[in-house]
């Protein structure tokens, strides 16, 4: 409850920082003291609630549990350490640096909804504030009208899975009487299921399957990334994607878990489909940035083995995986930022010319593969242990295997360049030794991810 004023009164203070000064660097450092309060913020209501009391504000339309505050100061803590490495990036993209930062605080108070929400009103809402920010920042490069394209593209294909999301929630509605997801998971029963609910729970996937950039609702991700400013595609594809994730388990898993052999069919095809296009559609791609964009579909693929799964290791996979996700996308995407050149070719001789660039990057392209002592190895571990413990779909569980090793793939193709190909890699910027430090510490994170995931699950 006390992140999300303090998210909207923040960004209400950037705000007006843009009006007070034109500064970009002064503007920049504001921002990163704000998320860094922002985060004490979420610590302080994490250290205040009994994990053993839910609270219910607003009557009861939100429900506010240590698992979810854990959630929302691991999102937080990945925020500020985005902002950290990308914030030069940032005041390069316009003018107006000032609202960039606070669009990005309005949608963590998007996340602190959909983290907490208990009524499926505030599940609309949640969605609503974290979406249309993201609208605006995907078409905030003026002078590129790629970055327009993205923008409307966007927003058009937004406001129709809004449509099928609202459609979705009065068909539930009216099959069960009530907006509040524990009401309705003790009113939907799956031997006396309502068609309307049945209806109404498949419109609400199809929603979710969308804001996620699951198959086949997939289509808008790879221009919309491509096209958006990169650092605004490195928070789109991470920060926003694992908050959409959290709400799409939460709901399936509270609301839904009872029925789960209505949708688990549907859901798990929509996974193989999602795995299949995001990985095979990666390896033709020439271009890194593009190349991580269907990347971020396949992750998608991954993290719904957590929505598959109604067990408890379902949950500590989300978390782990939206860490390690998130963290080792940031750390690539801050590399990314770097060079000049986002084709593969422009990775060429980056090992000769900057040997801790490349070493980092290498590290973040292991986890994203999934290799050992990583935090995407861990990550996928428990998503998978997850669907192996429900017993019935471990075809499901293969074909992931076997998408993530063709995943190797054009992962490997950046690490090769590095280092086994010849040329001067051109950069867009100098890396400064507070860049290497933060570079050094995101990649500390995901190997303490894959070595010891504990530390970020013992607080759940």
């Amino acid at each position: 409850m006390k992140a999300i004023i303090a998210a909207t009164v923040l960004g209400i203070i950037m705000m007006f920082a843009g009006l007070m000064t034109d500064n970009k660097k002064s503007i920049a450092t504001l921002a990163a003291a704000l998320f860094f309060v922002l985060l004490g913020v979420n610590i302080w209501d994490l250290v205040t609630t009994s994990p053993n009391a839910p609270q219910l504000p607003f009557h009861g339309m939100l429900r506010i549990e240590h698992y979810s505050l854990w959630f929302n100061t691991l999102m937080t803590a990945c925020g500020c350490l985005y902002i950290l490495l990308v914030r030069k990036d940032i005041q390069k993209v316009g003018m107006h640096v000032a609202e960039y930062f606070a669009l990005i605080m309005f949608i963590f108070c998007g996340l602190y909804l959909l983290s907490t929400y208990n009524n499926m009103l505030m599940l609309f809402i949640g969605i609503e504030i974290l979406s249309i920010p993201q609208y605006i920042l995907a078409g905030s490069d003026k002078r590129n009208l790629k970055s327009s394209e993205a923008s409307l593209k966007y927003f058009l294909m937004g406001a129709f899975s809004t449509g099928i999301l609202l459609m979705g929630i009065t068909l539930l509605y009216g099959a069960s009487r009530t907006f509040n997801i524990m009401e309705m998971a003790s009113v939907l029963h799956a031997d006396s299921l309502d068609p309307l609910a049945l209806a109404g729970i498949v419109f609400i996937m199809i929603a979710l399957c969308f804001k996620v950039s699951a198959a086949p609702m997939h289509m808008w991700t790879p221009d919309v990334y491509d096209g958006s400013p990169t650092p605004f595609t490195a928070f789109m594809a991470t920060i926003a994607k694992a908050a959409a994730f959290f709400a799409f388990i939460r709901l399936f898993q509270v609301s839904f878990g009872s029925l789960s052999e209505r949708w688990t069919f549907v859901l798990s095809v929509v996974t193989a489909a999602t795995l299949l296009v995001g990985n095979v559609t990666a390896v033709f791609q020439q271009s890194v940035k593009r190349m991580l964009a269907y990347s971020s579909i396949a992750q998608a693929g991954f993290m719904l083995f957590a929505v598959l799964a109604v067990n408890a290791i379902a949950w500590q996979g989300i978390i782990i995986y939206a860490v390690a996700y998130t963290v080792a996308t940031i750390g690539i995407f801050a590399v990314l930022m770097k060079l000049k050149d986002y084709t593969y070719d422009g990775f060429n001789g980056l090992a000769k010319k900057n040997p801790l660039l490349a070493f980092v990057t290498t590290i973040f392209l292991f986890s994203l593969a999934g290799i050992p002592l990583t935090g995407g190895f861990m990550a996928k571990y428990y998503v998978l242990m997850a669907v192996v413990q429900q017993g019935h779909l471990m075809w499901l569980v293969i074909f992931g295997l076997l998408m993530a090793a063709i995943s190797v793939y054009y992962y490997f193709r950046v690490i090769i360049a590095m280092y086994f190909k010849q040329g001067n890699p051109e950069m867009n910027s100098e890396v400064t030794a507070g860049d290497k430090f933060l570079l050094i510490l995101t990649c500390v994170i995901v190997l303490l991810l894959g070595v010891v995931p504990q530390l970020f699950l013992n607080n759940m």
